[in-house]
């Protein structure tokens, strides 16, 4: 079975060498595995929670995608889109909105650290917090559903993200679903083995450590001013050095082959100048990331062609969003207004289209119920149940107190309106059923 997997791209800032080796390279093999059906997205509306300089939203988008098209994202193969160019993205974030709760919301651990920064500061809790801050896992989760993505490549920290677009997704699943499976359920992908880069200083390659090796920014000579700033020990040239954790030698592995890499312990323990491994480093560096600049080059000198290629993807990826928008649609509700047949009612006919309750078990081990009109809307969910006979038991009280036992229940949506008038016409048809 072909595999859906989905990844985002951060538009802010401008990748490095570190990005380059620990995201774009691996992400860009992943996507030639045979058996995966690859969506890359630009997260620009992501970017909108966190920067307000337009002219920067506007030249990372570029430069990030770019960047991604110079070093071999086959657009061919894969999907590759802007966010922003796809209208069916906001609107389900609305119908995911809806139906998600704000408890959840403020455990979202980004909400929590700014609330927290903010009492430790002595700022009013929210001081400073948007809603975009507060709601982009319901943005996130609608990246992922709207093109129902198995696996989402992602790092440790945004594993609760995709555990809640798995919650949201269950609960839409119940509500609307009517049996079936709207959404599949998204697999957090924590790769533990990604090539972590060290700096210039030795600690993880990063922006915020201004410690980076730029990837294109500067042409040769950037990259060669940079590798020569990397910290090394002091031992003079003709000294036996030791390879073993030394960024240069670390930096050096993530191009090298393994004879490259023999090659480079064995002269560094022999005596090799820093300076002359560091050359030897610039050297190796840049036959890999000569081609991709050139190429990187020419695509910011015709940014019409960048363009192109994210509105082809645009197409490819609302091939696959405006049909599930579509049936999504529908589920709620939100349908044409048209004229539907009426069909002869016998007694059986009569009897299908009363109201009905389910009761099921879900894959978390827990029981649930829900009361369905006979149109299929659903009118009321309950909340999971450890104990089946639990679930059996308030059925039974919905149907014999009717709306009286609504408030004491165990349930977390509810069209009480349409509840009663289901449990009404339920007793009716009850006493009728008796009398005959």
């Amino acid at each position: 079975m072909t595999e859906r997997v989905l990844t985002g791209i951060t538009t802010t800032g401008t990748p490095h060498l570190g990005n380059y080796v620990g995201a774009i390279r691996p992400a860009i093999r992943a996507s030639q595995a045979p058996g995966v059906e690859s969506f890359f997205f630009l997260a620009d509306y992501h970017a909108l929670i966190k920067c307000d300089d337009p002219a920067r939203i506007e030249r990372s988008r570029l430069e990030i995608a770019a960047t991604w098209l110079a070093a071999g994202l086959d657009t061919s193969r894969v999907t590759f889109y802007r966010q922003s160019d796809i209208p069916e993205t906001p609107e389900l974030t609305w119908l995911l909105t809806c139906v998600t709760s704000k408890g959840q919301m403020n455990r979202a651990h980004a909400y929590k650290a700014a609330l927290d920064a903010n009492v430790a500061a002595g700022e009013d809790p929210d001081a400073n917090i948007t809603m975009g801050l507060y709601s982009y896992p319901i943005l996130m989760a609608a990246d992922i559903l709207l093109f129902n993505a198995h696996r989402v490549p992602v790092g440790r920290d945004q594993v609760q993200h995709i555990e809640m677009a798995r919650d949201v997704a269950q609960r839409f699943n119940h509500l609307f679903g009517n049996g079936r499976e709207l959404f599949v359920l998204p697999s957090a992908e924590v790769e533990e083995e990604v090539a972590t880069l060290p700096g210039l200083d030795g600690r993880k390659m990063s922006k915020s450590y201004d410690n980076t090796i730029p990837l294109f920014e500067g042409g040769p000579k950037g990259l060669k001013e940079a590798v020569a700033r990397i910290v090394t020990d002091s031992r003079l040239p003709g000294e036996p050095k030791d390879p073993e954790g030394s960024s240069l030698v670390t930096i050096y592995d993530a191009f090298a082959n393994a004879e490259q890499r023999a090659r480079m312990r064995a002269d560094l323990r022999a005596g090799l100048a820093w300076g002359d491994a560091k050359q030897r480093a610039v050297e190796l560096i840049e036959s890999h990331l000569g081609p991709m600049r050139a190429r990187y080059d020419d695509l910011m000198a015709h940014p019409e062609r960048v363009e192109e290629a994210l509105l082809e993807g645009a197409a490819k990826a609302r091939a696959v969003a405006v049909p599930l928008m579509q049936e999504l649609r529908a589920a709620v509700g939100l349908r044409k207004m048209v004229a539907r047949p009426v069909a002869t009612k016998t007694a059986a006919s009569k009897a299908a289209a009363l109201p009905l309750f389910k009761q099921y078990r879900e894959n978390d081990g827990r029981f649930y119920f829900k009361l369905t009109a006979a149109n299929g809307t659903t009118l009321l969910q309950s909340r999971g149940l450890a104990d089946g006979r639990e679930a059996g038991q308030w059925v039974k009280r919905l149907k014999t107190e009717g709306s009286k036992a609504l408030d004491d229940a165990p349930i977390e949506f509810v069209d009480r309106a349409g509840v009663e008038a289901a449990l009404a016409e339920l007793l009716i048809a009850a006493a009728a059923e008796s009398k005959a």
